[in-house]
């Protein structure tokens, strides 16, 4: 076995590990819907509203967020219409959770 076969089966892996919402700690699914700039999205989320998303610092040198992108989100504990992203899916993730049924109905766009 040489090491291109071995680094696509760790590939492979990596799509499917998905990383969940952590229910106790009131994480959520989302949609993005619209960039605002600085560093903020308007999300919809899992249970209905739509809230001002911030990305920290930690995601936002990382990975960039576009519409329609599945993300983790966790809302204020003091201002309910605002939120931390704290991961994005990609498309494969995405399409992956929606063909196993893991999403909730009002976000199954992909």
């Amino acid at each position: 076995m040489n090491q291109y076969s071995r680094s696509e089966e760790e590939q492979s892996e990596e799509i499917l590990r998905c990383p969940f919402p952590n229910r106790r700690e009131g994480e959520m699914f989302g949609v993005a819907d619209q960039l605002l700039g600085a560093s903020r999205i308007k999300i919809m989320c899992a249970d209905g509203k739509s809230r001002m998303g911030r990305i920290p610092g930690k995601i936002r040198k990382r990975m960039w967020i576009r519409e329609g992108d599945l993300v983790i989100v966790k809302p204020w504990e003091f201002q309910d219409d605002k939120a931390d992203i704290m991961y994005r899916y990609t498309k494969t993730q995405a399409s992956y959770l929606s063909r196993r049924k893991m999403l909730p109905k009002n976000l199954d766009i992909f």
